[in-house]
């Protein structure tokens, strides 16, 4: 493993990751290819409860959401702020071109139909 400027105890640890990372990949491989799994009932699909645990979040997650001052955050910025901007840009382009049509600017040549 190459030094960048870590120190050792940095180096133990990305060590460590990376042998922790081999030893499962190599134990799925191991489950996954084995011939005799269909025998033992065990299925073909590999058991691996992390997954579980993250489809039962999934599904379970309104059982465990707690409001707090982040997700408030999250609903008005990525919500409530698009909507609003949509709702104001698209306001006052009509506003204007109705103001334009009403004064007499446009030519009703010149004026978009939507329905011809």
């Amino acid at each position: 493993m190459s030094n960048f400027d870590a120190s050792s105890q940095t180096q133990r640890v990305s060590q460590e990751k990376l042998q922790r990372k081999l030893y499962l990949r190599n134990e799925f491989l191991k489950q996954k290819s084995d011939p005799f799994r269909h025998a033992s009932e065990a299925g073909g699909a590999v058991f691996d409860s992390a997954l579980l645990r993250y489809q039962s979040l999934s599904v379970n997650y309104s059982q465990f959401f707690r409001p707090n001052g982040k997700n408030i955050f999250h609903g008005i910025f990525y919500l409530l702020l698009p909507m609003t901007g949509a709702y104001y840009v698209i306001y006052n382009s009509r506003r204007k071109k109705e103001e334009a049509y009403r004064k007499g600017e446009v030519a009703y040549k010149d004026r978009i139909r939507f329905i011809c």
